[in-house]
């Protein structure tokens, strides 16, 4: 038995049965760089995991991991609260000089708490608070978090039943495609807020995902946002957009709902915002709605200074413009890779979705996704399923991952897909390396 099978056998007999990533990737990890990961017997992983969405710009890139170093090293403040330190400031003054203010976006920022359940937690404490309502409006195969809030307006049914109690005070209404493509699941929502015979008060709010991270990439359409937004002023409903795991990037652009026009009047970012995996969690709250009272909502753990380092220094990226057209760029490299995947393999009955570099398929061959995901571990790929179902095997590579790599990465999932067909005995006819 090797030294890593004895540690892994640590994990197995100390760690609660709750552990959950340790399962689908067997290996004692020791370093990463860039979109590479080894485990302690020296064996190189390429990583399309990208900590679910909180390593958007890889493992221990440079600039920001010179920076926390030099910060550390001149004794800087690692931890303060809410008080003001100069490594906030940084963040805050940059935040806005490359983020809002070249979008024409002007919002108070809020630091409720290192995650991000505590981000959608803030903003459904303040929508309630501010109108006043108990009830939120949230979407199927949604998820936000798993704090109670959080909970109470996430779609999926073992996670929702781990609360222990009745999750109450909101409304789950069909995301779009949801009914099927030729329904309009927006129709049926004014439907309910239009009837007084169906049960459902004008909430304090909605809460979306524009893609739908964990509930299998499923992708809302532009005008379904933009239809949504004018419900929402029509009926004085807040707007929340969870862009926790879709923004910084993930979709192309640094917010997710930014080819659809238009301003939430709350976002929810976490994961990614604190640049390197460092714990962070942003609130952007529109400036007529910051109506706190101060200490209202806290956290010890909202002062991380090391993240506000990483965070300041990981936004310089996006001074560039040219740094946002190669994502995109990236993204839809994968969308053709997925496309010619599909028409390779039609036995894995797979539905692409997803937008950006935030991509997968969803096959409806019972199992199959699971099993790509572990042909690809076991090839040098670590990529992680989603969907209820775990239907959807889930790309996420660094936003800023070469071509080359890009390419790389692509070649293993394809040989990954190859292997799952071949185990499952989807095919009898060979297919060409």
């Amino acid at each position: 038995m090797t030294n890593q099978h004895e540690k892994l056998q640590v994990i197995h007999d100390m760690e609660s049965s709750v552990r959950s990533y340790v399962r689908s990737f067997p290996a004692v990890f020791h370093r990463a760089k860039g979109c590479r990961i080894w485990d302690e017997d020296g064996r190189e992983y390429l990583d399309f995991f990208s900590g679910a969405g909180a390593l958007n710009y890889g493992h221990n890139e440079p600039a920001m991991k010179q920076k926390l170093v030099d910060y550390i090293l001149d004794d800087g403040i690692i931890h303060s609260l809410d008080m003001a330190s100069s490594a906030k400031v940084t963040f805050l003054e940059r935040f806005r000089d490359i983020i809002l203010q070249p979008r024409e976006m002007e919002y108070r920022i809020m630091f409720p708490g290192p995650t991000g359940t505590n981000t959608v937690e803030s903003a459904l404490k303040l929508a309630r608070k501010m109108t006043g309502r108990t009830d939120v409006i949230c979407f199927t195969n949604g998820f936000h978090g798993m704090t109670v809030g959080a909970l109470s307006v996430t779609g999926n049914s073992m996670k929702r039943k781990g609360a222990g109690i009745p999750l109450s005070h909101t409304v789950t209404m069909p995301y779009d495609t949801f009914l099927n493509d030729e329904k309009d699941s927006l129709a049926y929502l004014t439907k309910f807020l239009e009837d007084n015979g169906s049960g459902v008060a004008v909430p304090a709010a909605v809460i979306v995902e524009t893609v739908q991270g964990e509930g299998g990439l499923n992708t809302a359409g532009m005008k379904w946002l933009r239809d949504l937004e004018n419900i929402c002023r029509e009926w004085g409903i807040l707007m929340i957009v969870d862009d926790v795991q879709a923004g910084v990037g993930r979709t192309g652009t640094f917010f997710s709902f930014e080819p659809a026009g238009i301003q939430p009047d709350i976002i929810c970012l976490s994961k990614s915002i604190g640049g390197s995996g460092l714990p962070m969690a942003v609130t952007l709250i529109r400036p007529d709605l910051d109506d706190w009272i101060p200490g209202e909502h806290n956290g010890t753990f909202r002062g991380n200074n090391p993240a506000f380092i990483t965070a300041a220094e990981a936004l310089t990226f996006w001074a560039d413009p040219a740094f946002e057209e190669a994502v995109k760029a990236r993204g839809r490299e994968v969308t053709l890779f997925l496309e010619n995947i599909m028409k390779e393999f039609p036995e894995i009955q797979g539905t692409r979705r997803g937008r950006g570099l935030m991509q997968g398929i969803a096959s409806d061959v019972e199992g199959f996704s699971e099993k790509t995901a572990a042909h690809a571990f076991e090839l040098g790929l670590i990529m992680e399923t989603a969907g209820g179902n775990d239907e959807v095997f889930k790309l996420f590579p660094p936003i800023n991952i070469s071509q080359e790599d890009l390419k790389k990465g692509l070649s293993l999932v394809r040989k990954a897909v190859q292997a799952a067909s071949a185990s499952m005995n989807l095919r009898q006819d060979p297919i060409e390396n």
